[in-house]
Parts: structure tokens; sequence; C-alpha cells
């Protein structure tokens, strides 16, 4: 009996908090329709600015680092151990200056042996030449000896150049970077010897975006400053603009700058273009933001008195976070800049307090 009275009240519990939770929800859901109904009859908040020409600077920097417009690593062309090492880290070398010396023992005696067969041979063809005039050889024992004369002409030649590569001379001025080798080293073709960094003019590569970039021509001069030495301004040289940008619509520039006496530049310092543009008319901008779905929708909400009135305007260049109208708007029009997804063509709207 006693079972049967708590079920009976378990199961009154039960209905008792199902219709309460009914009830609640039904309360909620009015609520909700009540607050759909007052904002679709409402006015919708919005913030605004008021459409102007507008003049403004096109001077624009961008930002790199400076790095050397030569540099090279000198590998070494010969086999043989360094015999003489004329030159450290951080000396400064002009083009064609000796730099090392590796042992040319065994290659001068290669060099000889070849040329002395050399005289042998020019010996035995102008013999044979002579003989070919009497009918002493056939034409053939004459081309014979012509042709070994001429190879051993191209051993001399190669024996001579394997000697030469023993003076290893720098193939540009600049200074050693970097030695790789000490006095007594042994050298194989392809030995990295040194870095040779020639500083005495430096290349600045910038990122410069689409807008911008069309502005500018190679052979044109760019004002340069460093943070190391501020009140320097530096003389550039455009000498390079891609001709595809990356993701972003910016496209790498290079400029060629000339290091001044006393306040030296230095590969991979930090240094800033200034780019002058040409004078541009007053244009009229907006706010990025007032584009319905960006700017490629070409579509704005103008105010009209307190009702939002859907535009097709033509975008033209973008400028950071203003973009420049080029015709469907008039000056001193109000265009919505936020707010816009709640608006439907023709919605009642109010300014809001930014």
């Amino acid at each position: 009996m006693k079972k049967v009275i708590i079920y009976g009240l378990i199961t009154i519990g039960a209905l008792a908090l199902i219709m309460w939770k009914l009830s609640a929800n039904k309360k909620e859901n009015t609520e909700k329709t009540e607050f759909v109904k007052q904002s679709n009859t409402g006015e919708v908040p919005v913030l605004v600015e008021k459409a102007a020409r507008t003049e403004f600077d096109r001077q624009f920097a961008a930002n790199g680092n400076f790095a050397p417009v030569r540099e090279l690593t000198y590998l070494s062309e010969t086999s043989g151990r360094i015999t003489k090492l004329l030159v450290d880290e951080g000396a400064f070398v002009s083009q064609g200056q000796m730099l090392a010396r590796v042992d040319d023992e065994l290659l001068n005696t290669d060099l000889k042996s070849n040329e002395v067969s050399l005289k042998q041979l020019k010996v035995d063809m102008e013999r044979n030449e002579a003989a070919l005039k009497n009918g002493g050889v056939t034409q053939k024992q004459y081309d014979d000896a012509k042709l070994q004369y001429e190879l051993a002409i191209a051993k001399v030649e190669s024996a001579s150049r394997r000697v030469k590569d023993t003076y290893v001379k720098a193939p540009i001025q600049g200074t050693i970077n970097k030695k790789y080798v000490e006095l007594g080293s042994y050298l194989t073709p392809g030995t990295k010897m040194f870095d040779i960094v020639d500083v005495s003019r430096l290349k600045l590569a910038v990122s410069v975006p689409e807008a911008q970039v069309i502005n500018l021509k190679v052979g044109q001069t760019v004002k340069v400053t460093s943070n190391v030495y501020p009140e320097v301004n530096y003389t550039g040289k455009i000498t390079f603009i891609a001709s595809k940008g990356d993701n972003t619509l910016n496209y790498p520039v290079e400029m060629e700058i000339s290091n001044v006496s006393g306040k030296p530049l230095k590969a991979g310092m930090y240094g800033t273009a200034l780019f002058e543009m040409p004078k541009m008319e007053p244009a009229m901008l907006v706010s990025r933001a007032a584009f319905v779905g960006g700017v490629n929708s070409n579509t704005v909400y103008v105010m009209e008195g307190n009702t939002a009135k859907l535009r097709k305007v033509v975008a033209g260049r973008i400028f950071g976070d203003r973009v420049e109208i080029r015709d469907g708007l008039n000056e001193g029009e109000t265009v919505i800049t936020s707010g816009q997804i709640n608006l439907t063509d023709g919605a009642k709207v109010t300014v809001q307090a930014k």
C-alpha cells in the first residue's frame, strides 16, 4: 500500500514538473516572438559617415633589409696544399688581388713535360709538311702529325690553366666576410675558401601594394633612411619591379643604394624606402566597412532621412581602410558604415552615437 502511495506521489510530481516546464517554454517563446516583431517594426541602429572629397598625401613608406649588390663564396678550382695565405677575415681586397698560393710543384712539372712534348711534335709536323711536298709521306701521315701537335697545344694550355689556378685571386672587390681555410689546409676542387662581400653598394628589397606599384618605374630615385643613421638620407635607384605579386597583391621592388663615407651601412641592417608619388586630385573616399559583403560587391547603404537605401557604386583604388568612389555617390550624402547585416532596402534606421 505504501509503495502505491509513493509511486503515485512521484507520478504526480513528475507531471507537475512537466507542466511547469511547458508553461515556462511557452512564455519564453512568446517573449522572443514579441522581440522579433518589435525588431522588425523598429528602427535599426547604425553608424554613418558623410561622403566628402578628400585631399591626401600619397607618399608611402616600405621597409626591408639591406643586402650587398655583389657577394660570393669562392670555391677552390684546384687540388693541393695551401703554402701561402695572404688575407684574413675583415680584410678588404681588390679585384684580382692575390688571396692565397697553392703548392704547384707537380703541376709545373706536368706543364714543362707537356711543353717539351709540344716542341718535339711541332718539329715532327714541320718535317712531315716538307716531306709531303716531295712525296716523302702520305697526306694521312701529315694529318696525323698535325693532329698530335694540336692535341699537345691543348694539353699545354690545360696544364698552364691548372698552374694559374694555384694563384688564388679575388674575382670581385669586397671584404673577406668569412675564411674557411688555414695555412697548410689541403684543397680539392669545390672546397670553400672565402666569402667575399662588396658593400660599396647595397640593395634594399621591399614589398609595394598594387595601388602604389603602378606609379613606380625602373630608374626612379627613392629616398632611403636607416635606423642606425636616422639623420642621413641615402639615395636609392629602383633596379627591379616584379611583374607578379604575391597572394596579398604586394609586389617585390628592389633599389640600389650607394654607401656614404663615414656612415656606411652594412648588409642585414634595417632600412626604409620613402616613395614620393605624383600629386592627385581630391578623391571621394569612404570607409571600407561601408560596402555590403566587401568592396567587390560595389554596393553600399545610403541614408535618406531615416531610411536605408541600397545603392550601386563604382569602387576605385584602395588606400588602407579607405576606398575611392568613382561613381554612384554624391558629396555630402550619408553612408552607413555599420549595422548593414540587419538592413534591407527601405529599412528604417537610427544613427547610433559612436
